[in-house]
């Protein structure tokens, strides 16, 4: 007899609209909020891309009010205070940000305040008072430009300050999530490869961290089994520039949907345990972080899950993302498991992944990063990492 699909709870998702092409629907998205737009995108990328004059258009078609802000590099709780105090009384109707992962964390945070009157460090995780968010949120629709951190089906906004005493905390609240997620591939035309590779390997990342989480279920591993295919499809061939490069954009895009869907649902590893206190500390991009450490940190935790867990179910997950990945159907799940963290490993190198010791993390940075590493993502990890063993992880990445 079969067994029961054990419960889950399953949050707030977007309403999804996936395809190339997508992009033409945003106007009449965005009218049936209201006039009144906040748009929020990068620094320059935006009005300079091809894209921009037939949004234009649309936006004059739809007799829409465009507020136009950008946001340059990573968003701090200043930026989103600054932009919401002088937004507040603009009588906005919806925010919409087009960018890659920050700029859609800075336009999810100020939709999320225009409308209550407090700082956002009142929210923020480990940070503050952390109050609890009262909403209402301003209704937000969110556009990625990039294919990694899947921040468009997630609740959380990730805001920094960088520095010796910087952080890297969440605003986080299911109001948050974006009304509508306009995900379009035609849009990552642009990126340049080294961009491909960290916001790739960070999909990756968060596919893996949520398929062995100690949240995972049903529901959350059928998607990131989904996610895993597509990045084996669509990763390199899009990175390479061979073969059919459309489509594998469009993996690629798939791929960081779900990956921002699953982590959502039931939270990551240690690998973004790690990346907290990295990100904050030193001028790291985050997808740098995950590819960097990823294929050392799947070794720590399958060896430690080895020693200390023999019986966990990430165990014969970690072979099955194995088999996924490499498209080989090995019988043995160890030899599963050992062919994940050599393909892991390889695709490191291959796509060329920066050391760590290149932004300035050094040896004796090791203690204060794994000090401040245990956050909520370490709290998912398929088990808990001594203070060694998550050094051991930076250590073979210096």
């Amino acid at each position: 007899m079969p067994l029961a699909i054990p419960p889950f709870s399953l949050g707030q998702l977007p309403h999804i609209e996936f395809g190339q092409g997508a992009l033409a629907k945003l106007p009449a998205i965005l009218a049936s909020y209201g006039r009144h737009v906040l748009l929020v995108s990068g620094a320059n990328s935006l009005t300079a891309s091809p894209i921009w004059p037939g949004l234009c258009a649309g936006f004059g078609a739809h007799d829409l009010s465009i507020e136009h802000v950008r946001i340059a590099g990573e968003p701090s709780p200043h930026d989103v205070d600054r932009l919401v105090n002088h937004y507040r009384d603009h009588d906005v109707s919806v925010v919409c940000a087009i960018g890659g992962g920050s700029v859609l964390d800075a336009g999810k945070a100020i939709a999320g305040l225009l409308q209550v009157d407090h700082p956002v460090g009142d929210f923020l995780e480990g940070v503050g008072p952390e109050l609890p968010y009262p909403g209402p949120a301003t209704p937000f629709i969110a556009v990625p430009t990039t294919a990694g951190t899947g921040s468009e089906a997630t609740k959380n906004a990730v805001l920094s300050t960088a520095g010796k005493y910087g952080y890297k905390k969440s605003f986080r609240h299911d109001s948050l999530v974006a009304r509508v997620a306009v995900v379009d591939p035609d849009l990552l035309e642009s990126c340049q490869p080294a961009l491909i590779a960290a916001n790739g390997m960070d999909a990756l990342t968060q596919l893996l961290e949520s398929y062995v989480s100690l949240r995972a279920n049903a529901f959350s591993d059928a998607l990131a089994q989904s996610g895993l295919e597509s990045v084996a499809q669509g990763l390199l061939p899009w990175y390479e520039n061979v073969g059919d490069v459309a489509a594998a954009r469009s993996h690629m895009a798939y791929a960081a949907l779900l990956s921002g869907i699953t982590l959502a649902q039931v939270g990551l590893g240690s690998v973004h345990g790690l990346a907290s206190p990295l990100g904050a500390f030193f001028p790291i991009p985050h997808g740098v972080v995950c590819g960097t450490l990823v294929a050392v940190a799947t070794r720590v935790n399958i060896a430690a899950l080895e020693q200390r867990a023999p019986d966990s179910l990430a165990l014969a997950k970690y072979a099955q993302a194995g088999r996924i990945l490499s498209g080989e159907t090995l019988a043995s799940d160890h030899a599963a498991r050992a062919q994940l963290v050599e393909l892991l490993e390889s695709w490191t190198a291959r796509l060329q992944l920066p050391r760590l010791a290149e932004y300035g993390v050094a040896e004796a940075d090791f203690a204060r990063v794994v000090a401040n590493s245990r956050g909520s993502s370490m709290k998912t990890n398929p088990l808990v990492l001594s203070d060694a063993e998550i050094t051991q992880i930076l250590a073979a990445r210096v």
